[in-house]
């Protein structure tokens, strides 16, 4: 079982940039398709961006696309999620999920594997 430890959150303004950083307990990590996530006040958790367990360009949500770059680093267990231009909207906490690699999934029920999130705030 992997366990994820998100990092990385905090206060930013308007236009500003984060990283975001994904720590995976396992040395398995590579065996697994990772994504982000994130959870508004009152909202449903939504896709943000996923990644094959071989990496490559990965899938965005309309919102992160041109904005965030998601990619991972198979040697140090690590998932990133770079966020620029961000907008208040971006505001949520950010969870990242692992599952057993067979397609690229934006549906949240296919993630095994969940960390305790990270707090994302843009000011405005």
């Amino acid at each position: 079982q992997v366990q994820l430890v998100e990092s990385g959150g905090g206060l930013v303004q308007a236009g500003g940039s984060l990283r975001l950083s994904c720590a995976a307990s396992e040395r398995t990590f590579n065996r697994y398709d990772m994504a982000w996530f994130r959870q508004a006040p009152g909202e449903d958790r939504e896709f943000v961006a996923s990644i094959s367990w071989l990496g490559g360009e990965g899938d965005y949500a309309k919102s992160a696309e041109g904005r965030f770059t998601i990619s991972r680093d198979n040697v140090k267990n690590i998932l990133y999620l770079e966020m620029r231009t961000l907008k208040p909207e971006d505001t949520a906490v950010y969870y990242c999920a692992a599952r057993t690699p067979y397609s690229l999934s934006r549906n949240s029920g296919d993630y095994d594997y969940w960390g305790q999130g990270t707090q994302v705030t843009v000011s405005s």
